[in-house]
């Protein structure tokens, strides 16, 4: 990839983190937090070889609008109300235990790390998906699609138990995951959850094939509302069960092997000064207000909803917002379907958001996904306009530029007492 186009530069290390504190109040500094790491890498199928792969990240984009549909449609069922944002369109005391997994670049896609499942434990790489809710993995009747992938076999754990319950989930590319429910024992950082729901799939379509899909499954880390199961996600029963007394977990994304999902608190020596609270405003996903946005201190953007979602690898808001951003950007053309353009070697710099009153620059490289196509001198932009899901997106192209933190009570997903704080990395 040419120098311009690198996803980080060398100058700048930017990170961000998803995670769940106890309430605190606007004032409050961040608590100093001990927490569990957990490793993460990263790879996609968006970019290759510096030019952006528009078949893998038109696929990228209808599965986002899969999993989103998917999870208002979840929301319903599971509450028996409508999701607010929903639109009807036809896309689809004692001391505190923490836990840390490493987490690897999946390239701008996926960040996944490693979990145990079972008795004895196996071992399985998982999408870390803040934007959903549910854990699957491939079953051992999956057939040809899961060669590759570590089965989770069920008769061969001892603290597995049939559900009697099967899942279906959709995907906006046409992907499926089909299969059984299961309850076993998920490890993840050292902290063990017991009688965890998990989905054995019978069936992955070819975009959970592994050169499509390299982790073995994904794990869902949003609310249960949204859940395809109706149980509480793997978090919320680490923190049910004690495993951690404080519900906090954090994404660190980082261009060098530190990236890491942080169990347990907030990893503070990645924060610099304190974090900007802005509160939850409807559960389900991890849904906030975006004050607005500008270009070069020229407003662009109202109000909006917007989700934070770590399975996403784009900043996705609405067609108007997107049309304002491209008049403000020097030499930025419309590419149609929602993409815009800009040249390679200026990428724009000044685009910034603002969160609970403090405004979050995005650095040109988290915007430049690469060449539009090979040799070009423009390059595609990582905000992209959809006006489908009733909110903003706020993916890795956003995530990449801040350190995040999800803060709810412990005791219960309670919207009226949760926030999230965004802050600046150490």
């Amino acid at each position: 990839m040419p120098a311009h186009s690198h996803w980080w530069s060398a100058s700048m290390k930017i990170a961000a983190l998803v995670s769940l504190l106890p309430l605190l109040s606007q004032a409050s500094p961040t608590p100093s937090l001990s927490g569990t790491k957990i490793s993460l890498t990263k790879r996609s199928s968006v970019v290759k070889n510096g030019v952006v792969n528009m078949n893998g990240l038109q696929s990228h984009i209808q599965q986002i609008q899969g999993k989103i549909a998917r999870g208002l449609a979840n929301y319903e069922k599971n509450t028996g109300k409508v999701h607010p944002n929903y639109r009807n369109t036809t896309t689809t005391t004692r001391k505190r235990a923490t836990g840390t997994v490493a987490l690897t670049d999946d390239d701008n896609e996926l960040w996944q790390g490693n979990i145990q499942v079972g008795t004895p434990p196996v071992q399985f790489a998982v999408d870390f998906d803040s934007g959903s809710s549910d854990l699957f993995l491939p079953g051992p009747d999956c057939g040809q699609t899961c060669d590759g992938h570590t089965v989770y076999d069920p008769s061969q754990s001892s603290t597995s138990k049939d559900a009697g319950q099967n899942f279906q989930l959709a995907f906006g590319d046409g992907s499926t995951v089909e299969g059984k429910q299961f309850t076993d024992t998920i490890t993840i950082g050292g902290l063990s959850a017991t009688g965890q729901a998990v989905g054995a799939a019978t069936q992955y379509s070819d975009g959970f094939e592994e050169a499509n899909f390299p982790p073995d499954g994904l794990m869902g880390m949003a609310f249960q509302s949204i859940s395809e199961f109706n149980k509480a996600p793997v978090f919320q029963s680490l923190l049910d069960q004690q495993q951690t007394t404080q519900g906090a977990f954090g994404f660190t994304l980082l261009e060098t092997s530190d990236s890491e999902l942080f169990l347990g608190g907030v990893d503070t020596s990645k924060i610099s000064g304190d974090l900007t609270f802005t509160p939850v405003t409807q559960e389900g996903f991890w849904q906030i207000s975006v004050d607005g946005a500008d270009v070069g201190g020229q407003s662009v953007s109202s109000t909006q909803d917007a989700i934070v979602d770590t399975g996403t690898t784009l900043l996705i808001a609405d067609t108007q917002t997107v049309d304002s951003i491209i008049k403000a950007v020097p030499g930025a053309q419309d590419a149609g379907q929602g993409f815009f353009t800009f040249p390679c070697d200026s990428a724009p710099g000044n685009i910034a958001l603002t969160l609970g009153g403090k405004q979050f620059t995005l650095s040109g490289d988290s915007i430049n996904l690469g060449q539009a196509e090979e040799g070009s001198s423009d390059c595609l932009s990582g905000i992209i306009a959809d006006d489908s899901q009733g909110f903003w997106i706020l993916g890795d192209v956003f995530l990449r530029n801040v350190y995040t933190s999800d803060r709810i009570t412990h005791q219960a997903f309670d919207v009226d007492n949760s926030q999230v704080g965004f802050g600046d990395l150490a």
